[in-house]
């Protein structure tokens, strides 16, 4: 069992940054593959990016392609969504999932998620 927590979430201003966070309780993430993805109000969840276990491969939505990056260091347990450039659409609850194997934009693919991190980005 992996059990997920996102930090980092908060209000900025448009074209500020933050960090996300998401780090597993007990465990590494050594062979996980993590991703993040984001559900705004009255949408549906949907991808934002994805990191390989190794780390050496990742993914992004292209809404936030050239904007967001995701990294992760397998000797230390968290990963990070670094965004940048924040617009008022950024805004939503931020989840991270995990699962064994390759990573996918696929929500369905992931068996473990955090409980989730509020990202606000005003105008």
């Amino acid at each position: 069992q992996v059990q997920l927590v996102e930090s980092g979430g908060g209000l900025v201003q448009a074209g500020g940054s933050l960090r996300l966070s998401c780090a597993a309780s007990g465990r590494t993430f050594s062979g996980y593959a993590l991703g993040w993805f984001r559900q705004a109000p009255g949408k549906e969840r949907e991808f934002v990016a994805a990191v390989s276990w190794s780390g050496g491969n990742a993914s992004y939505a292209d809404s936030v392609k050239g904007r967001f990056t995701i990294s992760r260091d397998n000797a230390k347990n968290p990963v990070y969504l670094q965004m940048n450039s924040l617009k008022p659409a950024d805004t939503a609850v931020y989840y991270c999932a995990a699962r064994m194997g390759i990573y996918s934009d696929s929500e369905y693919m992931y068996n473990y998620w955090g409980q989730g991190t509020q990202v606000t980005v005003s105008s």
